[in-house]
C-alpha cells in the first residue's frame, strides 16, 4: 500500500471516528470523567501541598529542600493520572468495541470493563508513570540541549505507545510485552496515524475558529463575559469531541488489524483499507 493511500485511509478512519460517535453520543462523557477526575486529583495535590505549608501561599514549595518528597510526589502524580486516563479510554474503546460487534453500548458497560482490568490497568500506570516522571525530573535537572532531547524522547514515547490501552485491554500483555506490542502495529500503521492526525487537527483548527467567531459575536452583542463563557464552553466540548473520536480511531484500526469481527462496518471497506503487509 503506498504512502498516499495509507494517508487517505487514516483520513477516511478518522472521519468514520466521528460518525460512530454521532451515533453514541455517550461515548462523550468518558473524556469528561476523565478531565474532571485529574482536575480534582490536580486541586487535591494542591489543597494537601498548602495544608503541609500552613497555607501560607508564599510557602508553598515546601519540597524545594527535600528532593526525596519532591520527586516522590512527582512520580505519585503521574502514576495516578496515567491510571485515570488509561481506565476511562479503556471503557470508551470498549464501549467501542461493543457498537462494531452490534451490541448495546452503555457508559456501565465500559466502566465495568476497565474495573475488570484494574490489575493491568495499575501495572501499566506504574510502569508509564515511572517513565514520564523520569523524563520530567530529567529535564528540570539538565541543560537547553537536554530539555529538547527529553522532549523527543517524549514524543516518540508518546508515539510508540499509541495503541497501548487497546492491547493492555484484550491481550492480557505486561507493561513491556504491551509496548512491544503497541510500536508493532504503530509501525504497520503509521501512514494511517499520520492521515488521522492531519484530519483530526483540522477539525480542531475549523472548530476553533468556530467557537472563536461565535464568541467574538455574543461578546460584541450582548456582555463580554457572555463571550468568555461561551469560548471556554465551545472549547471544552470541542476538546472533548476530538478527544473521543481519536480514541475511537485507536479502536477502530486496532480490531481491523487483528481481524475481530465488527458488525457496524462494512466488510468490504475494510477488507480494502486494510491490507496484510508483505
Amino acid at each position: 500500500m503506498s504512502f498516499f493511500n495509507r494517508l487517505t485511509n487514516g483520513w477516511t478512519i478518522a472521519q468514520n471516528s466521528f460518525k460512530v460517535l454521532k451515533a453514541n453520543r455517550q461515548l462523550m462523557l468518558f473524556p469528561i470523567l476523565s478531565g474532571v477526575s485529574l482536575t480534582l486529583i490536580m486541586a487535591s495535590f494542591l489543597l494537601s501541598a498548602l495544608g503541609m505549608a500552613g497555607w501560607d501561599f508564599n510557602n508553598l514549595d515546601i519540597s524545594h529542600d527535600n528532593k526525596a518528597l519532591q520527586y516522590g510526589i512527582i512520580f505519585l502524580y503521574y502514576i495516578i493520572n496515567y491510571f485515570v486516563v488509561v481506565f476511562f479510554n479503556m471503557a470508551l474503546i470498549h464501549c467501542t468495541t461493543l457498537y462494531f460487534r452490534g451490541e448495546e453500548v452503555t457508559v456501565a458497560k465500559g466502566i465495568a470493563f476497565s474495573r475488570s482490568r484494574i490489575g493491568t490497568i495499575f501495572a501499566w500506570a506504574m510502569f508509564a508513570g515511572s517513565v514520564g516522571a523520569i523524563l520530567k525530573i530529567i529535564q528540570e535537572n539538565v541543560g537547553t540541549l537536554g530539555k529538547i532531547l527529553t522532549g523527543l524522547v517524549g514524543i516518540v514515547w508518546a508515539v510508540a505507545t499509541f495503541f497501548v490501552v487497546p492491547v493492555i485491554a484484550y491481550e492480557n500483555l505486561g507493561p513491556i510485552e504491551a509496548l512491544k506490542r503497541s510500536t508493532q502495529l504503530m509501525k504497520e500503521k503509521w501512514g494511517e496515524r499520520l492521515g488521522a492526525g492531519f484530519s483530526f487537527g483540522l477539525v480542531q483548527l475549523v472548530g476553533f475558529i468556530g467557537v472563536a467567531i461565535v464568541a467574538a459575536l455574543v461578546a460584541v452583542g450582548i456582555h463580554p463575559m457572555a463571550g468568555i463563557a461561551i469560548g471556554v464552553l465551545g472549547l471544552l466540548l470541542l476538546a472533548t469531541v476530538v478527544s473521543a473520536a481519536r480514541t475511537i480511531f485507536v479502536s477502530q484500526v486496532y480490531h481491523s488489524v487483528t481481524g475481530d469481527p465488527v458488525e457496524q462496518y462494512n466488510e468490504q471497506f475494510i477488507s480494502q483499507l486494510f491490507i496484510p503487509k508483505k
